[in-house]
Parts: C-alpha cells; sequence; structure tokens
C-alpha cells in the first residue's frame, strides 16, 4: 500500500470515527432532558413495532360478529370495533403503515429536496428554473392532488408516498437553498474555486455538510406530516386500500359509531398523536442541538 492509499485509509476510519461521535453525541443530547428521553424512548418503541407486529400478529384483521363493539377488559384490552376486529392488534400492525410512509416520504424528500436546492442555490439557471418549478408545485394542495392520483392509479402505499412528496420537496429544496446561498459566498468557498477545485467536489465536500442541520431538522417534520397526511386521505377514503390496516382507516370506520363506542377512535387517535408528539419534540430538540446560534443563546 502506498503511502497516498495509506492516508485515504486513515483519513476514512477518521471521518467514519467522527461521524459515529458526532451520532452518539446528538442521541446523547436528546436524552440530557426527560421529556426529549421520553419522546426518543417512545419513538424506539414505535419502530420496534412497526418491524416486529406484522411478524408476530398473523391476522389482524380477522372478523368474529360475534366480539362487535366489546368495550376495553381484560379479555379485549382496547375493546373491539364494529366488525369484531381487536382494536389493539389493528393499532400495533397499524404502526407499520404510518411509520412506513413517513420514513419513505422523509427519504426520498430529503433526496430529491437537497439535490434541487443544491443546484438551485449554486447556479444561476437553477434559480430561474428549478427555484420556479418549486414555487409552482408549491401551490398544488397535496389532498387534492391525492384524490387525482387516486382517481387514476387506485388506493396505494406509492399514491400516497407520491401525494406527499410533491407536496413535502419544494420546502426542502427551499430550506437547502437558502443554506447554499449563505455558504457559497464565505472566503473557502472562494478559496476552492481559486485552488481549481471541481464544482462537485465543492457542492459534496464543502456546501453540503453545512446543510446537514437544517436538513435534519425538515426531515422530522416531513416525517410527522406525512403521518398525518396520510391519517387524512385515508379518512377521506384516497388513502390506503381497506386490506392494509392504517390508523386513518380505523378513525374513519369508527366515526359512525363514537357516541356508544368511542374507544374505536380514541385508542388509534392517541397512537397517532403520541406519534406525531414524539416526533415533533424531538425535531425541535434536534433544532437546538445542530443550530449554532440557538446553542449559544441556550448556554
Amino acid at each position: 500500500m502506498t503511502d497516498a492509499n495509506l492516508f485515504e485509509a486513515v483519513e476514512r476510519q477518521s471521518g467514519i470515527r467522527r461521524s459515529i461521535g458526532a451520532a452518539l453525541g446528538v442521541v446523547k443530547d436528546l436524552a440530557a432532558t426527560p421529556y426529549t428521553a421520553i419522546a426518543l424512548i417512545t419513538f424506539v418503541i414505535f419502530l420496534i413495532v412497526a418491524f416486529i407486529a406484522p411478524a408476530v400478529i398473523s391476522d389482524a384483521t380477522s372478523i368474529n360478529p360475534l366480539l362487535r363493539l366489546k368495550p376495553p377488559s381484560s379479555d379485549h384490552l382496547f375493546g373491539t370495533d364494529h366488525l369484531g376486529r381487536e382494536i389493539i392488534l389493528m393499532v400495533l400492525v397499524g404502526t407499520r403503515t404510518s411509520m412506513t410512509i413517513g420514513l419513505t416520504v422523509a427519504a426520498l424528500t430529503v433526496v430529491l429536496g437537497v439535490t434541487i436546492g443544491l443546484f438551485g442555490g449554486y447556479f444561476r439557471w437553477g434559480e430561474l428554473t428549478l427555484m420556479r418549478l418549486m414555487d409552482g408545485m408549491m401551490a398544488i394542495p397535496s389532498l387534492l392532488l391525492a384524490i387525482a392520483l387516486v382517481a387514476l392509479w387506485g388506493a396505494g402505499f406509492w399514491t400516497v408516498v407520491v401525494a406527499i412528496v410533491v407536496n413535502d420537496t419544494p420546502r426542502m429544496a427551499r430550506v437547502v437553498r437558502s443554506t447554499v446561498v449563505n455558504v457559497k459566498g464565505l472566503p473557502f468557498i472562494d478559496a476552492a474555486r481559486t485552488i481549481g477545485t471541481p464544482t462537485w467536489k465543492i457542492l459534496g465536500l464543502h456546501i453540503l455538510p453545512n446543510t446537514i442541520g437544517p436538513v435534519t431538522v425538515q426531515a422530522t417534520y416531513v416525517f410527522a406530516s406525512a403521518i398525518l397526511i396520510e391519517a387524512i386521505l385515508s379518512f377521506l377514503g384516497a388513502g390506503m386500500p381497506p386490506s392494509i390496516p392504517s390508523w386513518g382507516a380505523m378513525i374513519a370506520e369508527g366515526r359512525f359509531m363514537f357516541q356508544i363506542a368511542p374507544w374505536v377512535i380514541m385508542i388509534p387517535g392517541g397512537a397517532l398523536t403520541i406519534l406525531v408528539l414524539c416526533v415533533n419534540v424531538l425535531g425541535d430538540a434536534l433544532r437546538e442541538r445542530l443550530d449554532p446560534r440557538l446553542r449559544v443563546r441556550r448556554d
């Protein structure tokens, strides 16, 4: 191994160690206060349930007319719905639907929004074309877009994902663009251009790392927003198909029986509220951790 290759290997290992150390530092800061620690633990529990529950629960949608609208008890922990299905099983399996949609939408929004924001903030042509396109996309209501897509493609996972991503990507792109515009005028970027650094290296090695903080915070908002919008779409009948358990679909089906069986709505609605609240608390904590101005003010 040559000295240059050895140096690159050492630098790569050092970068990995720094990344792991930074991630552990963020987790430590999130667990430093009781309410963020509770939010983090609750979110991890939801995440574990999303992956384990569908594999453990064989059939959460089995119908038993003899057990219709049973109130919560020792035999039926969270009661049953109008078809005799166990609410607790439906909520646990429905967790995967909400978490999967939230993570998928957040990942796609970050990839698309960061890419568009980088080009839109660094290049003049990107400002004139890409960001104007983002402005036009922001004018499209996500609910109306979802209803139109359902009419074309039918209700399904990707219909919901596309409807939400189209609506959230412009916001992510604008957040990234504002950071790029501020960073590209700094002296170290001018120095990189002066010594002939390729544009892709400037974007990937110098500008992109400075967008991680704002992007992470915006991604938590997108995650929570996607879960809420999915529930709204399922409530309106434009979300997930009836064969897939969903919190929004459970609330929609139970709204006609709320007066005689309020647990049918309260249980999935409570799970939805708790998950979105935890994500918002973690988002605020990450913003305080990653924004230097807020850290100085707090300290």
